[in-house]
């Protein structure tokens, strides 16, 4: 049987889909330079007297992107606060706006998440007394609050704010850029996907491909606008589609990436073997996850998990072609990594380990058990003796 869907293929955060459309991935962002650029501007504030100015006020933010990149949510909630104190102070309400949208995102994903919905209303507040209440500011915030009631479980309340949104970015001269409207459509679908309204979220991701199309030049956001198309186009079973919006969101990714090999290119790659797959292109789909696997290797280690998430897809499409022992090599692998880190009884070792007798009955093998710890033989007496 072919096992598919193994490993994390998109993370529906907003910020995160974000971060990948901007830059695909913090793989692609020499966070740690930066950094250390960023608090060398702080100290020069410091020593020339010039703390509390606009400057330091723009550093940091961008010390907070910094800090947000490397997942340091805390760390960035304190410059943004001491970023908005200092534009509140030169009377820069719009700029200071943005700052409290950029706070709500910090708090949220904290998880403080009556402080992020305060802190948002506040910036749709004063982005309406500044900016007027058609501006794409507005939209954005709508959407990150939209985001929000989903996680709180509010769906009626997020629909509101995701309707109100597309009003906005669908508003016929209302000024908006090409790129605030791709990725508004973006990320209201990122939000319909949630609600588990799929069709709604492709008609949208449909649009901003083809809003993108007229702005050449963005291939990363191409790539990633694309990519989550192919994505909830494969979910709902559209294969075809699927496999035509992640081919071209790989070729965009490759043109522009320069031949990096980034997770995002991994997880892409991926996901087009999986949908290779449901064509039953079993050649193009084990050529597909030999690339990935590649790509991962090098992104993020042999041994990651979502490296080894692709080898058990590899090792599916293997077995389909009858390389059995190349499966059976696989699998192996991935068995004993498994083992090492989550213990022989758990249950993605045991399925791990299911298939991996099917195709060494197949050849007539046998595998070496892997003894069981003191700890492991405890769990699996507990685990019995719960059941009687």
């Amino acid at each position: 049987d072919f096992v598919l869907g193994r490993g994390r293929i998109w993370n529906r955060n907003r910020a995160e889909r974000r971060k990948l459309m901007d830059g695909v991935g913090a793989q692609a962002m020499q966070f740690e330079e930066a950094g250390e650029l960023c608090e060398l501007a702080l100290r020069i504030h410091q020593e020339k007297s010039s703390a509390g100015s606009v400057e330091e006020a723009a550093d940091r933010r961008l010390m907070a992107l910094v800090c947000s990149g490397k997942e340091d949510h805390e760390a960035a909630l304190e410059h943004l606060v001491l970023s908005s104190t200092v534009l509140l102070a030169n009377g820069l309400e719009s700029d200071v706006a943005a700052v409290d949208a950029t706070i709500g995102d910090a708090l949220f994903a904290l998880g403080r998440d009556t402080e992020a919905a305060l802190s948002y209303q506040k910036a749709v507040t004063v982005f309406k007394a500044t900016k007027g209440d058609g501006h794409a500011s507005v939209a954005s915030v709508y959407v990150r609050l939209a985001e929000l009631y989903m996680k709180t479980g509010k769906p009626r309340e997020a629909k509101t704010f995701c309707e109100s949104a597309l009003r906005i970015f669908g508003a016929h001269g209302a000024g908006h850029s090409v790129e605030d409207v791709v990725f508004g459509l973006a990320d209201v679908a990122g939000v319909y996907e949630m609600m588990n309204e799929k069709e709604q979220a492709i008609a949208l991701l449909s649009r901003a491909v083809d809003l993108q199309g007229s702005a050449p030049g963005q291939q990363f956001t191409a790539a990633g606008i694309e990519a989550q198309l192919g994505i909830v186009q494969f979910m709902v079973g559209k294969f075809a589609p699927a496999h035509s919006s992640l081919k071209n969101a790989v070729l965009k990714l490759k043109t522009a990436g320069d031949g990096k090999r980034t997770v995002f290119l991994g997880m892409l790659l991926n996901q087009l073997g999986l949908a290779c797959v449901e064509l039953c292109e079993i050649d193009e789909a084990a050529a597909t996850l030999i690339e990935a696997r590649a790509v991962m290797e090098e992104a993020c280690g042999p041994l990651h998990p979502d490296t080894l998430a692709v080898c058990s897809n590899l090792a599916s499409a293997f077995d389909a072609l009858g390389r059995t022992h190349e499966a059976i090599n696989l699998l192996e692998m991935i068995l004993e990594v498994k083992e090492d880190r989550l213990g022989t009884i758990h249950p993605e070792v045991e399925d791990e380990r299911e298939r991996l007798t099917v195709l060494l009955n197949e050849v007539g093998r046998s595998r070496k058990r892997k003894s069981n710890t003191l700890e492991e033989l405890l769990s699996m007496a507990k685990f019995e003796s719960a059941r009687h």
